[in-house]
């Protein structure tokens, strides 16, 4: 019987090299694919090519360096220089990396694709639904919220049930063991360090753009001078420079004026936020909801309150939580299941809302 060809995303790293072996095992004929984003992934798309000829397997490269430096990393800066945090994992995922995964599968006659997340998916009628993976640890389902059910109706995630320490023991089964022992890859892959030597680095005229400006207090009083807001998120307290006596928390930035405001923890809490752009796997669940706000919290029970005159949603959360963040993505979960997401928005304006 002749093998069902799926279409292996392949960075090189450990996650897509266990996979490229569980779906072997599993009876596919895998074919890999390297996604030549920026300079930094040449070194990523000479390592896939050795193990995709270590594994036997087709292996092929997508130079997509143009479109990925105008649709991830310009708009990666441009949230920053607008007082945003920005997660560009969550756009690329749709957009770039599964949309060329599914033409690259059109082109080389492969059924199905497949990534190194560590999701699960289940189906539910029509509709498929993403899981939380299996390893806590190295559960990424919050930034795949975006995906659509086309492309999770033909995504294969090998990984979803397997720990990290699991993938890494299967290389070493085959052999791989110093590939086995690679350390974890980034979030963001397009650069290494802290996001703040990159903007300084990427956007040519930084100095010009970014400019000192002032701290202040909840109540608007200057306190000290800042670097520049870009260099700062919501809920930060370490390498603010600032001596006031006790701990400080970065709790707005302000592009406009160029302030970054500071306050006490206490301060960041908020039982409410607004969020833009939602998308739901089927509908918005009347109870039973939780939210994720960035990447590694805990999901927080939550309800959708209302919808705003301008489109945007208010949710309320059953406790407080800390650093509602702009430009990071709101998760909802049913249980260990993503039912939807939206982009936290700006929070300017909400007390008009609650008290509404």
């Amino acid at each position: 019987m002749q093998q069902e060809r799926v279409l292996l995303g392949m960075s090189g790293g450990v996650d897509s090299t266990a996979a490229c072996r569980i779906l072997q095992e599993r009876g596919y004929e895998v074919v890999g694919l390297t996604l030549l984003t920026c300079k930094k992934s040449l070194s990523a798309c000479e390592e896939a090519a050795e193990l995709a000829a270590r594994f036997g397997i087709e292996h092929h490269i997508a130079d997509i360096r143009e479109e990925f430096q105008a649709n991830v990393i310009a708009p990666f800066l441009q949230s920053y220089l607008a007082g945003i945090t920005p997660n560009p994992c969550i756009d690329c995922n749709p957009t770039i990396k599964f949309r060329i995964l599914m033409e690259e599968a059109d082109r080389l006659g492969c059924k199905y694709i497949a990534t190194g997340h560590y999701v699960r998916t289940v189906r539910d009628g029509e509709n498929v639904f993403i899981k939380q993976g299996a390893d806590n640890k190295k559960d990424q389902s919050y930034f795949l919220w975006r995906l659509s059910q086309e492309q999770l109706r033909r995504t294969l995630f090998p990984l979803g049930e397997m720990t990290k320490e699991e993938a890494r023991t299967l290389l070493k089964e085959v052999g791989l063991t110093e590939k086995a022992k690679d350390g974890e890859s980034m979030e963001i892959c397009f650069f290494d360090g802290d996001y703040r030597d990159y903007l300084r680095s990427a956007i040519p005229d930084a100095d010009s753009r970014i400019k000192p400006g002032y701290f202040v207090d909840s109540e608007g009083r200057k306190i000290g001078e800042h670097k520049g807001f870009p260099y700062y998120t919501i809920g930060q307290r370490k390498g603010l420079n600032i001596a006031l006596g006790h701990p400080a928390y970065v709790l707005k930035i302000n592009a406009a004026k160029n302030t970054v405001m500071l306050g006490e923890a206490s301060q960041l809490l908020t039982q409410y936020m607004i969020v833009e752009n939602p998308a739901w796997v089927d509908g918005i669940p009347a109870e039973g909801m939780s939210a994720r706000i960035r990447h590694r919290s805990t999901p927080a029970p939550c309800r959708i309150e209302r919808e705003l005159p301008d489109g945007k949603w208010l949710v309320r959360f059953d406790e407080p939580v800390s650093a509602v963040t702009p430009g990071q993505s709101a998760v909802f979960y049913c249980g260990d299941t993503v039912v939807g997401g939206a982009y936290i928005s700006s929070q300017r304006g909400i007390n008009q809302w609650i008290t509404a």
